[in-house]
């Protein structure tokens, strides 16, 4: 689990400082796990996550963030999307603290102005865990 982080860490850092010239847009997210298979009632724990993504070309985007979860570790998350369609992506996360690696798919909604609505399905390949997240984006224009 930590090669698989190193060699993400090494592809990011060089993908975003590869392409830094290039003007493209950031996408600042944040948002909370609503429902996940470990909880046991609503409201037991909370699970938050925040990212920041950088689109490297149109369509796919690498980016970095935080895990905050209340029973566990906070994580430091480092991960890509690609959108195979305008709204709709698929993403990989590595999250360094809880060692663990999340595959996921999602959908984006755009809102008033560069605000958007997201929604993502993750599967926790470490914790054998499923979670819905919703939460709000914004669309940083260069």
């Amino acid at each position: 689990m930590i090669k698989l982080a190193g060699t993400v860490l090494v592809i990011l850092v060089s993908v975003v400082f590869g392409h830094s010239q290039s003007s493209n847009d950031f996408l600042v997210s944040g948002g909370f796990d609503f429902i996940k298979t470990d909880y046991s009632r609503f409201a037991d724990k909370l699970q938050l996550g925040a990212e920041a993504n950088y689109f490297v070309v149109r369509h796919f985007a690498a980016g970095a963030g935080v895990e905050v979860w209340t029973r566990s570790q906070t994580s430091f998350a480092l991960g890509m999307r690609y959108y195979a369609v305008d709204n709709f992506y698929v993403r990989m996360r590595s999250l360094i603290g809880v060692n663990d690696v999340a595959l996921g798919a999602g959908w984006s909604k755009p809102l008033a102005g560069n605000w958007l609505f997201e929604a993502v399905g993750d599967f926790y390949l470490g914790q054998t865990e499923f979670g819905i997240r919703v939460g709000v984006g914004y669309v940083i224009k260069k």
